[in-house]
């Protein structure tokens, strides 16, 4: 997948760094439920199987991957919550 920079500000964010599979996508996924339509959820990780993971959960539901940027090793996901 390629990488995609986003402009959209963060409403929510959710730092994950240091924590593996499957942490990420199950606190990505709580925190979403928890959210309301239109917020915008920034996550940090630095685990790089979300790279594959985080799109796969979002594929999963209506909410949109806004960006990826990937930085010295930190993952930020921009996330726009779609209910």
């Amino acid at each position: 997948m390629a990488e995609k920079k986003s402009e959209v500000k963060a409403t929510h964010r959710l730092d994950v760094l240091g924590f593996y599979c499957p942490v990420p996508v199950v606190k990505t996924r709580q925190t979403l439920h928890k959210l309301t339509n239109g917020d915008v959820l920034e996550v940090l990780a630095d685990d790089p199987e979300t790279l594959h993971d985080m799109p796969l959960l979002l594929n999963r539901s209506q909410h949109q991957l806004l960006g990826i940027v990937n930085e010295n090793g930190e993952i930020r996901f921009t996330i726009e919550v779609i209910k």
